[in-house]
């Protein structure tokens, strides 16, 4: 098992209710895969830096987990393919071989 840390942008014009949701089935996949979600930092409604898919706002999430390689692979397919999700980003924390 190794250390991430995981930023993913929801869009912003999400209901808090269906951001909730999208947030909870990300966080599903690790858990599914023995992972563990040590530490949630919500982070809120930001303005983007330029325009990503005609959006100028998102919701800033960043997650520090504990998974295994399957985990965060099944999470990275399904994150590529969610609508729902602007961007991510998935970083192995140092120290972590």
């Amino acid at each position: 098992m190794k250390k991430y840390e995981i930023m993913y942008i929801v869009n912003a014009s999400l209901e808090g209710a269906a951001r909730q949701e999208v947030m909870d089935s990300l966080h599903k996949i690790i858990t599914d895969h023995n992972g563990t979600i040590d530490k949630v930092d919500e982070w809120g409604v930001k303005e983007f830096a330029y325009e990503i898919n005609h959006m100028n706002k998102g919701y800033y999430v960043v997650i520090n987990v504990t998974a295994n390689n399957e985990g965060v692979k099944e999470f990275d397919r399904l994150t590529r393919i969610n609508n729902n999700v602007v961007r991510y980003l998935i970083i192995k924390t140092e120290g972590e071989e």
